[in-house]
Formats: structure tokens, C-alpha cells, sequence
């Protein structure tokens, strides 16, 4: 087997349902994808960690990160893997909301990025895209330049063509075709 279907295959096992649900964009739904039950199984990290460092490897990023809390799995997955394939690739976590103690900071991590370091964004799973975007606009504001989009699961709702039209290169692991099981 491989990778590519052993996450598909924990993706449907332990991230997909078929209920209804009000989605972070308010938009309905009768499924739900919650990338946190995959990206905090062991395995499922592993898998996640190497299939975004296999996609990302060549444009050599300084970092990678997203927003909190979906992406922080994500991100620590990518730079053990990244650290372990020998190109090591620092994490940032970016906070909804800046902190109201300490340094206050909307992005904590990042160890060694500076105004101008390239970046990586990942997702569990992109809908509309707004979340990426609020994500990109906060890693800008702090001087990052982000050059590549990825998410787990694009849902085809639009998330793709609205992070797209904003300027940014986006790819993803899997759409909603490759989990949802034809009802």
C-alpha cells in the first residue's frame, strides 16, 4: 500500500462524517471533515508530515505554519519530518486572537524567521478559504512572504479559487472527492 492510501484511508476512518453541521464559514453541511482526529494519531501525523515535506521540499521554505489550532498538528508533523529528511524547516503557530499577557504576540514559534522568510501555510481542511486568508494576512503583517497554500482536504467550495484569486499557489492532498463516500 501506500502512503498516499493508508491517509485516505485514516482520513475516512477517523476525520469524515456524514452529519449536519455549521461549518467556520456558517455555511450548512451534511458531512464533516475534523483533520484533528487524523493529525493526532501517530501514524496519521507521520503520514500527513511527509506527504506535505514531499510537496513543499523543493521551494526550500524557512517556515511553514497556519492558523491555530488545526494547523499546529500540522506544522510540528512537518518540521519532525522536515528535521529527519535533512532539511529542516521551522514551525510557526498563529494565534486567532493576539495574546492578552507576555509579548502579546499573534505568532508564536518561528525560531530564526525574519521579515522576508518565506513561508508555507497548511490547513486540515479549506471551505471558503477565509481562514487562509486570515492566516496569510497575519503572517505578511509579521513580514513573512508566503509562497505556497496546502491543506489536507479541499472541500470544492470555493476555498481554492478564492485563495487563488488573492494570489497565492494552492495545492492540497486530497478534495472531497477522493474521501467522500458516492451516497
Amino acid at each position: 500500500m501506500s502512503i498516499r492510501q493508508d491517509l485516505i484511508d485514516i482520513l475516512k476512518a477517523q476525520s469524515y462524517e456524514e452529519r449536519e453541521v455549521t461549518l467556520s464559514s456558517g455555511k450548512k453541511s451534511n458531512f464533516y471533515f475534523d483533520g484533528k482526529m487524523t493529525t493526532t494519531d501517530p501514524y496519521g501525523a507521520w503520514l500527513v508530515g511527509k506527504l506535505i515535506f514531499e510537496a513543499i521540499r523543493d521551494l526550500k521554505p524557512d517556515g511553514v505554519g497556519g492558523m491555530s489550532i488545526g494547523a499546529d498538528p500540522i506544522t510540528t508533523a512537518v518540521t519532525i519530518v522536515s528535521h529527519l529528511e535533512g532539511q529542516p524547516i521551522t514551525g510557526f503557530l498563529i494565534r486567532k486572537e493576539p495574546k492578552k499577557h507576555g509579548k502579546r504576540l499573534s505568532i508564536e514559534g518561528g525560531y530564526n524567521l525574519k521579515e522576508g522568510s518565506r513561508v508555507v501555510m497548511v490547513e486540515d481542511v479549506v471551505t471558503t478559504g477565509g481562514s487562509t486568508l486570515k492566516a496569510i494576512e497575519k503572517s505578511e503583517e509579521a513580514g513573512f512572504k508566503v509562497i505556497k497554500v496546502i491543506s489536507i482536504v479541499d472541500r470544492q467550495e470555493g476555498g481554492r479559487e478564492a485563495i487563488e484569486a488573492a494570489g497565492y499557489s494552492f495545492d492540497s492532498l486530497f478534495t472531497k472527492r477522493d474521501i467522500v463516500t458516492p451516497l
